[in-house]
């Protein structure tokens, strides 16, 4: 054997190793704007664990939470930037980037949170997953669980709709979300939630609305005495990934990677099912919250309009997801 040829095949040893190795050594870092034991870093702690079991070891999933790698604000443009691999983020705040996700975002657009389940888990979702990466570049991974948004303020019970006027009320840069609590009579500020928290204690806002664990989770309990059981917003905690590093991985691991974020969102839904009630309870036992649970009636009579507005102004696309969606509570 030639001294060329002995070179070459060192070189493709090499390679071949070094292919190996990287293979092996494949870090997806995926950021989240809430604490660690959020409920963020809850499902991203299942996903970590089967991410790793289903790959063998060769993705090794870091979570990093609050804002580490970005705000949430920022995460869906940063994925589609290719600068980071992945993100928590809600559904309302992906809207600006992609409008269609506002038509889960519609107040009262669905019945209950299983509903909703049978929405992302059908036709629905699999239009969502599909055409949001089209258009995007950004994978939808897994919806998550399905969560209500509970309402909170400093200033009064609310026992009627009428008890909402005027009220400065933070909500994310969501054009949906301000046109509802304008219609509910309250005065939306928007606000990221990286300021959200700051806002809130220093009585920039009134109140605002958010899954109710994270009432719990961010202390919000401690300034913000009147907890409002409205269920006007169902919404999701989704897990995306983008395209740069999903294009990184062979198509096995690929698929190991997106059944580890569907089984976790499952695993994970199963174990929030019954967690909203009894994280309700604790903030009134042990957070000191006052409780009210209003007739809702004209809440839902206010957010049809809503409705009906934004589904004229987005077109064909949008009311037909939204006919699908109320297609799927009958």
């Amino acid at each position: 054997m030639g001294f060329h040829t002995k070179t070459l095949g060192a070189v493709v040893a090499l390679t071949l190793s070094t292919a190996a190795v990287s293979a092996q050594d494949i870090t997806m870092n995926v950021g989240f704007g809430a604490p660690e034991d959020s409920l963020y870093g809850r499902f991203g702690a299942i996903f970590e664990s089967l991410a790793e079991e289903y790959t063998g070891g060769s993705v090794d999933v870091r979570l990093r939470c609050c804002n580490q790698i970005a705000t949430e604000d920022e995460g869906f443009r940063a994925m589609q930037l290719g600068t980071v691999d992945g993100f928590f983020i809600t559904a309302n705040n992906v809207s600006p980037h992609w409008p269609l996700m506002d038509v889960t975002v519609l107040p009262y657009i669905f019945q209950n949170t299983d509903h909703l389940a049978r929405v992302v888990d059908g036709e629905v979702g699999d239009f969502i997953r599909s055409q949001l990466l089209e258009d995007t570049g950004v994978h939808l991974l897994s919806f998550g669980p399905a969560l209500y948004r509970d309402f909170y303020n400093s200033v009064r019970p609310v026992e009627t709709m009428a008890d909402m006027d005027g009220l400065k009320i933070r909500t994310p840069n969501n054009a949906v979300m301000l046109a509802t609590f304008e219609a509910f009579g309250a005065n939306p500020v928007p606000l990221a939630w990286s300021e959200t928290p700051t806002a809130l204690q220093t009585g920039t806002v009134d109140g605002g609305d958010n899954g109710t664990s994270f009432i719990r989770d961010m202390s919000f309990y401690e300034f913000m005495p009147n907890l409002v059981i409205l269920e006007h917003f169902v919404s999701m905690a989704p897990l995306f990934a983008s395209s740069s590093f999903m294009d990184r991985l062979d198509d096995e691991t690929r698929e190991q990677i997106m059944r580890a974020a569907v089984d976790a969102g499952n695993q994970f839904s199963d174990e929030v099912r019954t967690e909203t009630e009894e994280v309700r309870e604790w903030l009134v036992s042990e957070g000191g919250m006052t409780r009210t649970d209003p007739d809702r009636t004209d809440f839902i009579a206010a957010a049809q309009t809503v409705q009906q507005s934004v589904a004229a102004e987005r077109g064909q696309e949008f009311v037909d997801l939204v006919n699908m969606i109320n297609a799927a509570a009958e």
